[in-house]
């Protein structure tokens, strides 16, 4: 049974394989782009792993719940109202 990388791993090898696929064009905006498209997918998983508590999810992510709620509006993971 074959171990699972970690995720530094994968965010390397994604980034390499980035670079690679950019040919020498310059690139802008890695920072952000790499943590929007990490945030969404953790969001994901940690409110399914808190069962939808946005306050148990909070504080599995360290963050305040007021943060927690507006990265999840961000991301289209909540509705506002």
């Amino acid at each position: 049974m074959s171990k699972n990388p970690r995720i530094d791993e994968v965010v390397t090898q994604t980034l390499q394989s980035y670079f690679k696929d950019l040919g020498g064009a310059s690139a802008s905006g890695i920072y952000d782009m790499v943590l929007h498209e990490v945030e969404k997918p953790m969001l994901e998983v940690v409110m399914r792993e808190a069962y939808g508590n946005q306050l148990r999810a909070s504080e599995m992510l360290g963050i305040n719940r007021n943060t927690l709620r507006k990265k999840l509006l961000q991301h289209g993971l909540l509705r506002k109202g």
